[in-house]
């Protein structure tokens, strides 16, 4: 869209371009079967006695396959595609209007009509056919091909000339063809009677192209969101699904995170909302920038924010295997960042975990750590907020889960993200989760009773002064931990790891950035629970 109105399908964003692609790709897919299975079909006569009818038949039939195989391949241009469908279209339809003319041509021959009404006749049922055929294409067309109702009405005109012209002017003979004499009998009634029909086909596909793409313009205003217009499904949380979108007006690109219809009770709303206000609160370059929020008039909350290009951590690993030490330091070092601006304010996340830490590119620096989804957040010093995730309930994920959170999940502090940061770090230096329980009650045991294995363990050499940052992280007694994200960012940088400087970051993105950022994500580490804890000894 251009200043919110829609523009027949061309507007400038890589879906719509990509969406034109396909559907033209699909035509001529279509053209191509429909093309190769009759000329397969009528073989017999013209491989008995070749002629100009064999070289339309296969020339027609490549021409459609050479046009699905081009939109096939590469990033074709809006404007490439619009000029040369329908090109390619015209030049397919006066190959088939010629060919119908041989066709005819072969007909009369091989029944051996001589009668100028026999010939009539066959020419009439036989234009009936093509006709026929034509309009079938056309409307077809008109409903794959997304485009404005007069462009289609124009390009239906253009295409059937040919078909007119022939179908008019040329008349078969047992020998060929001649030119339809001026005072024939045809004469006015046949060109008149054969406008008609065109005319008719050329108002039956602006219509079909009326309908198509009207309401094409319904979804896209139907999933604007105040001045956001939504543009691709990115993701899905435990409480919403994400989209990339842009502004309508400055066009900035941004993400729109909606509470899904299935969670869209007073409980999920009020959550949904104060992770906004919570989200929102906070400045730090570290944590995702929230732009704006609100509701659609049919009552849908959302909120925009920073569009982020890169990976998150899970990818990374899943990509990259075990991180460099020095990699690990500069991740968590920017997490402790953001995490000391939102526990200075009352804020603990609750849900640290790689698929929530994302590495992006911002201001032309590599591996800028931005930490996102702050639903499960919980108020320090508001006990009142307890209602809105339940007292009784264990909430987070269960690999980077502090062994208070499992015993009493109303109970947790800062520290409990300090356990999670070092599960992180973990993970980031072993490659391996820090357990590896067969189920949810296993995994949250060894949590609770179980040591982190040594990093030798795991056949994975990490500096001593890291090791042992990252295991007093995971102690159980949250007293023995670092007690802040301050403390730990201080640990971090004298731990005397050389810095990841931005050529190493370079490095590594030009070789693992398209692997990783479209790695898929294990859904069993991503997940956030939600389990009821009433029965918990």
């Amino acid at each position: 869209m251009r200043d919110g109105r829609a523009s027949s399908g061309t507007d400038d964003s890589e879906d719509a371009r990509a969406f034109l692609q396909d559907r033209v790709a699909t035509l001529w897919k279509i053209v191509f079967f429909f093309l190769l299975i009759a000329t397969v079909l009528g073989l017999k006569g013209p491989l008995k006695d070749p002629g100009f009818d064999l070289v339309l038949d296969v020339a027609g039939t490549a021409e459609a396959g050479a046009m699905w195989w081009f939109c096939r391949r590469g990033r074709r241009s809006v404007r490439l595609l619009r000029i040369l469908d329908p090109v390619v279209a015209f030049v397919m339809f006066a190959t088939t209007a010629m060919l119908g003319r041989y066709v005819l041509v072969g007909f009369v021959r091989d029944q051996k009509i001589t009668t100028a009404e026999g010939v009539m006749m066959t020419d009439a049922y036989m234009g009936a056919l093509s006709l026929i055929g034509n309009a079938l294409l056309c409307v077809i067309r008109a409903g794959i091909i997304p485009t404005s109702p007069r462009r289609t009405a124009l390009y239906t005109a253009l295409f059937c000339v040919p078909n007119l012209v022939t179908s008019v002017f040329i008349v078969p003979t047992a020998h060929g063809f001649m030119f339809r004499p001026a005072d024939s009998r045809a004469f006015p009634w046949l060109p008149a009677t054969v406008i008609m029909m065109f005319a008719f086909i050329v108002f039956t596909s602006a219509m079909t192209s009326h309908v198509i793409f009207g309401l094409r313009k319904e979804v896209r205003e139907a999933r604007r969101l105040g001045q956001y217009v939504l543009e691709q499904k990115i993701g899905e949380g435990g409480m919403g699904e994400v989209y990339r979108a842009r502004h309508g007006m400055i066009r900035r690109p941004s993400a729109i995170k909606l509470l899904r219809g299935d969670q869209a009770h007073a409980g999920s709303i009020a959550r949904f909302e104060r992770e906004v206000q919570q989200t929102a609160r906070l400045t730090h370059p570290n944590t995702i920038t929230i732009f704006d929020y609100g509701r659609t008039d049919d009552g849908t909350f959302y909120y925009a924010m920073e569009l982020l290009d890169g990976a998150n951590l899970q990818q990374i690993v899943n990509v990259g295997g075990p991180q460099p030490a020095a990699r690990v330091v500069h991740i968590l070092a920017m997490a402790c960042g953001a995490l000391t601006e939102a526990h200075g304010i009352g804020l603990i996340h609750r849900d640290i975990k790689p698929a929530n830490m994302i590495l992006c590119t911002r201001g032309g620096e590599r591996d800028v750590l931005k930490l996102v989804d702050f639903g499960l957040v919980k108020e320090l010093k508001v006990d009142e907020d307890l209602k809105l995730t339940g007292a009784r309930t264990l909430t987070g994920s269960p690999e980077y889960m502090a062994p208070e959170a499992i015993r009493a999940s109303d109970s947790v502090d800062a520290r409990t993200d300090i356990y999670a940061l070092g599960a992180v770090g973990y993970f980031l230096l072993a490659g391996t989760e820090l357990f590896d329980g067969k189920s949810l009650v296993e995994v949250c045991s060894q949590h609770l009773h179980q040591q982190p294995a040594p990093f030798a363990t795991r056949n994975v050499v990490v500096p001593a002064e890291l090791e042992a940052i990252i295991l007093a992280c995971l102690e159980k007694d949250p007293a023995r931990r670092p007690q802040s994200a301050a403390e730990l960012r201080h640990r971090l940088d004298g731990c005397g790891v050389a810095p990841w400087d931005s050529e190493r970051a370079n490095a590594w993105w030009s070789k693992h950035r398209a692997a990783a950022e479209s790695a898929p994500i294990d859904v069993a580490t991503a997940k956030t629970i939600l389990v009821d804890g009433a029965r918990r000894s």
